[in-house]
């Protein structure tokens, strides 16, 4: 990411991709190589029903936040950006 985004935005990237790449077993070059529109549940055979556990786990544990089953939808896992989005929005309290 380049200097232009928002600290907030950056941290919340990298911890997001660190959780990725941690809990699915990804390389940090391909987790490197996600963007907006990545998909990722149902694109990546690592991300199966258990690994949803793990991450969401390890991104409450990462970013402080709790996330409520009924906030947990296929929209927010469809792609590296509607994750993110659904995180900075846990982190601002939405």
């Amino acid at each position: 990411m380049n200097e232009a985004i928002p600290p907030v935005i950056q941290s919340s990237d990298t911890k997001l991709r660190a959780a990725l790449a941690d809990i699915l077993a990804l390389s940090e070059q391909r987790v490197a190589g996600f963007d907006e529109d990545t998909e990722l549940f149902g694109a990546l055979p690592e991300l199966d029903s258990q690994a949803v556990a793990g991450l969401l786990t390890e991104i409450e544990d990462s970013f402080d936040i709790v996330i409520e089953d009924d906030e947990v939808d296929g929209d927010m896992l469809e792609t590296y950006g509607a994750l993110l989005r659904f995180v900075m929005d846990k982190r601002a309290g939405r």
